[in-house]
């Protein structure tokens, strides 16, 4: 049985000259058939001609350059208005005289440069030809030359009608394929952010922390073990997310509310005192809700740390059957934690992941001076 889509495949993969010599052949063993003669285009209303050896050289250059019509179409158009004069003034009116109309539509839509030049050389052509038409005895009148112009007019026109409609799909390809590569430049700025900023404010706040600790070695061991593990996942994070860069690469393993338990966790050895406390149990699926949750707890214990290190740090999570909340406050009359002291762009970043999912963001400071920072995130929006 044959695979039609392998057929078309190869077919597609074939030189533009090879795609396009088929219809040339076909009109040419067309207006050989004997029932087809004289059905072709007629101007000047001559009276037909029969065959003899001259209407096979008409016909192969009315017909044969089809071929290069999208690859040359200057020389296709050339050699077919000079196969379609000659046809003309010698009255064969073969079927191949159709062709012109094709070759002009290809011209239109395919020909790069010199289309003006082209367009005015072939309408004072036509002058002449109506002339020499004339005088052979041809019947036609005034009007009917002007229709055949248009004719032409309007078939030059759907060819340039076609080439504008290709260059504003190419334009817009265009912009879809730089707005794609700058939301994927964003996407992958703000995952760094995220992964880069926690691991490292962690590392830096155990490290400050180890500095007091040297008379006490058993703790300073610690602390080094601390800063090494984070590390390791730090170089972990950052494989992982530069292998998404890689198109070969099938695992696109997000961080869940699955991972928040440790993500507390690491958070607390870096000597941030952290209350964790989730309701209920997450939606299933529930989308890219789970991976947003994530990141929203991340970067505000990034804060934490970095703005209120030492200050009780409360998270809490409940999951709902079509939302998850989450609220990560700071109690300390000092705290800056979450106000951007730093770029700013992790709370936007926050912000931003929380609108694309129709969710609401807020972060504030509280009365009492600490920070607080709250999402409301459907489940189920995205996957």
């Amino acid at each position: 049985m044959i695979d039609l889509r392998r057929v078309s495949d190869l077919w597609r993969r074939c030189d533009v000259v090879v795609r396009d010599a088929p219809l040339g052949l076909l009109m040419a063993v067309v207006s050989l058939l004997p029932a087809l003669h004289g059905k072709g285009t007629q101007v000047g209303d001559l009276p037909i001609r029969p065959f003899d050896a001259l209407t096979f050289v008409v016909i192969a250059l009315e017909c044969l350059p089809l071929a290069v019509r999208r690859r040359w179409p200057a020389v296709c158009l050339a050699l077919v208005s000079l196969g379609f004069v000659l046809d003309q003034i010698r009255a064969y009116h073969v079927f191949a005289s159709n062709s012109m109309s094709i070759a002009l539509m290809s011209a239109g839509a395919h020909l790069e440069r010199h289309r003006r030049a082209t367009a005015l050389l072939l309408s004072a052509a036509y002058l002449p030809l109506a002339v020499a038409l004339g005088r052979l005895g041809a019947t036609e009148k005034v009007e009917g030359y002007v229709v055949f112009y248009l004719t032409l007019v309007l078939a030059w026109g759907i060819g340039a009608w076609l080439r504008s409609t290709r260059a504003a799909e190419a334009e817009r390809r265009r912009h879809i394929a730089e707005a794609t590569r700058a939301a994927e430049r964003t996407r992958i700025a703000r995952e760094l952010h995220d992964v880069v900023t926690h691991h490292v404010t962690a590392m830096v706040v155990q490290a400050e922390a180890a500095r007091y600790l040297t008379a006490a070695p058993d703790r300073l061991d610690a602390a080094l073990s601390a800063i090494t593990d984070t590390g390791r996942r730090a170089i972990a994070d950052l494989r992982h997310l530069l292998d998404l860069l890689n198109p070969d690469h099938d695992d696109v393993r997000t961080p869940s509310v699955g991972e928040l338990h440790t993500l507390v966790e690491q958070t607390r050895q870096a000597g941030q005192p952290v209350e964790f406390a989730e309701e209920g149990k997450p939606a299933e699926p529930a989308g890219s809700a789970e991976f947003v949750t994530y990141r929203v707890v991340q970067e505000s214990l990034t804060n934490a740390l970095k703005y209120a290190h030492g200050s009780p740090t409360v998270v809490r999570v409940r999951y709902g059957d079509k939302e998850i909340t989450v609220e990560v406050g700071t109690d300390d009359p000092g705290s800056r934690a979450g106000s951007p002291g730093g770029s700013g762009q992790g709370l936007a970043g926050l912000r931003e992941r929380v609108d694309a999912l129709g969710g609401e963001f807020s972060a504030d400071r509280r009365a009492d001076g600490g920070f607080v920072v709250r999402a409301r995130i459907p489940v189920g929006s995205a996957s």
